[in-house]
């Protein structure tokens, strides 16, 4: 069964490629041709439409788009990419199309490498399973070996009588077999599986769940995972005497024709507030900066603080556009022919639960990381509204597993959370990969070694206690199988015991251990109490 469970994790190789495209549009004197991606060169021109898949790692040659970079970077919202930029394979185009030049062969290329780290990671056996494995090898061959020698050794050493000899030893091999201790384990794992499961919680088996007692430290994705991945307006700031209900009313507005994400979002906004909308004229998108149209009789802009003329740079604008920054927001600021007319600010929501939850890691002793594509300030500003203190930004897959690496060095073992295909190989190279059930990329779900079947990363601590209680059960049913061998053994040799009460210890220490293990079926609760300042986990 342990088996069975443990293999269905093999299958995130398959979801990975999934997301790998298969065909690329190659644009060579004027003619498109469709080729498979292993025909691509390095310096080859590929055209990707809007709404497909890059093809290929590149450098934009023309053209402007704002491409989803999620499964590689975990990056919240699309990146605008132009002429000169970088693009990776398996990543999202946006609206536009885009000219690009090949700069890596499709088995060099970032998703490629993804795959690959995913292999390596789960190719490798703990320590634990190894020892397990040549333990109850050696164990067998032991306990067979002792029996043929008390069979023969006895008689012709001592000269006692065959028939004496054979009996004590068929005795021996009896209460020496080690069924009660094998199945100190797996009763236990599988009712402790039974539970969580119940709760939300899948493990995918018995070894993910011991290995959780020992964590000593959890890495969380930011996006997705700490937060819902979708940016919401947090701010919402006034000039020339318009007040913030106006300021919502000409940006959503003017943002209403526009699919960017951010424009998105400050639509949702106004349309939650029950503001009316008019559309504008002459709407256009300037890609990587943001929109321009007429609205009632004046040209409107909105975007970037990049994209706000020079003349309206005043110094209190720079001062709340950097105050803004500094809070991990980002920042649009809208402008007519008079001026600066308003500054919205858009943050990624933080989970209503991911406070609590990081919260409760802390007082089980589990040190809290976050690791993120996003930038420095973003990252900064959400780590410490968190009460995190291990903040790592700007990371892009292969970053996060040096970053697991460096972890597991300092703490021993950890736990890794996260929803996107850019978390797969961190997944796999942590202690235990834990995965959002809902929000998460197959490829995640597939890696993990638990995953939360509601997204409740609360429920995170709650696992860990379970797999601390199972850790202590398997530790009873060992030293009370262990002890019962010994006895009976002991009593072998001393004085003598009848077989059949030699069966009776052996099964019934056996099935003493098997209940031991079930009590673990019960549906306890984790029970969450608060007290001043900090909250505290028991069972």
């Amino acid at each position: 069964m342990e088996t069975y469970t443990m293999d269905r994790s093999s299958r995130d190789i398959s979801s990975l490629m999934d997301l790998k495209p298969e065909t690329a549009v190659l644009f060579k004197d004027g003619i498109e041709t469709i080729v498979a991606i292993e025909a691509l060169t390095v310096g080859d021109i590929v055209l990707v439409k809007p709404g497909e898949r890059i093809p290929s790692d590149g450098v934009v040659l023309d053209g402007a788009s704002a491409v989803n970079q999620s499964s590689i970077t975990g990056e919240s919202v699309p990146v605008d990419k132009g002429e000169g930029d970088e693009v990776f394979a398996g990543t999202l185009n946006g609206q536009g199309a885009l000219f690009i030049e090949v700069s890596q062969l499709s088995e060099s290329t970032l998703f490629a490498k993804i795959i690959r780290l995913v292999q390596e990671a789960q190719s490798e056996k703990p320590a634990s399973q190894l020892f397990m494995e040549r333990f109850e090898r050696i164990y067998a061959k032991l306990i067979i070996l002792i029996c043929l020698l008390l069979i023969v050794v006895p008689p012709l050493l001592f000269h006692l009588a065959w028939d004496q000899t054979f009996y004590k030893t068929m005795v021996f091999l009896v209460v020496a077999s080690p069924c009660a201790l094998v199945a100190s384990i797996m009763p236990a794992m599988l009712s402790a599986i039974s539970n969580g499961a119940r709760k939300g919680l899948l493990f995918k088996g018995g070894a993910h769940l011991e290995n959780l007692a020992t964590i000593k430290a959890i890495a969380f994705d930011k996006t997705g995972t700490l937060t819902s991945g979708k940016p919401v307006v947090t701010d919402i700031l006034s000039f020339h005497q318009l007040d913030e209900a106006e300021v919502l009313s000409i940006a959503a507005s003017l943002e209403s024709l526009s699919e960017h994400p951010l424009a998105k979002a400050i639509v949702l906004e106004a349309q939650a507030q029950g503001v009316v909308l008019d559309r504008p004229s002459d709407f256009r998108t300037l890609t990587g900066w943001g929109v321009q149209a007429q609205w009632k009789g004046d040209l409107w802009k909105i975007g970037k603080p990049a994209f706000l003329d020079d003349a309206f740079r005043t110094e209190e604008l720079k001062s709340v556009i950097d105050r803004l920054e500094r809070e991990g927001k980002t920042v649009t600021v809208m402008h007519n022919s008079q001026g600066v007319a308003g500054v919205i600010a858009l943050r990624d929501k933080i989970r209503s639960e991911a406070k609590q939850a990081v919260a409760m890691l802390r007082d089980l002793g589990v040190q809290v990381a976050m690791l993120t594509g996003d930038q420095k300030q973003t990252a900064d500003a959400i780590g410490k509204e968190l009460g995190i203190e291990l903040v790592y930004a700007d990371l892009l897959p292969e970053d996060k597993v040096s970053r697991i690496k460096e972890l597991k060095q300092t703490f021993g073992s950890i736990a890794m959370v996260g929803d996107g295909v850019n978390d797969a190989p961190a997944l796999a190279t942590a202690t235990v990969g834990v995965a959002m059930g809902v929000a998460g990329s197959d490829a995640a779900l597939e890696t993990a070694d638990l995953v939360l079947m509601n997204d409740d990363i609360g429920k995170i601590a709650g696992a860990i206690v379970l797999g601390k209680r199972t850790k202590v059960i398997i530790k009873q049913n060992i030293i009370f199988a262990m002890t019962i061998i010994i006895t009976l053994i002991t009593a072998n040799f001393i004085q003598g015991i009848a077989l059949p009460l030699g069966v009776v210890g052996h099964e019934g220490s056996t099935i003493l251990v098997i209940l031991n293990g079930l009590r673990l079926l019960r549906h306890r609760e984790i029970i969450q109490t608060k007290r001043v300042g900090k909250s505290s986990l028991k069972v």
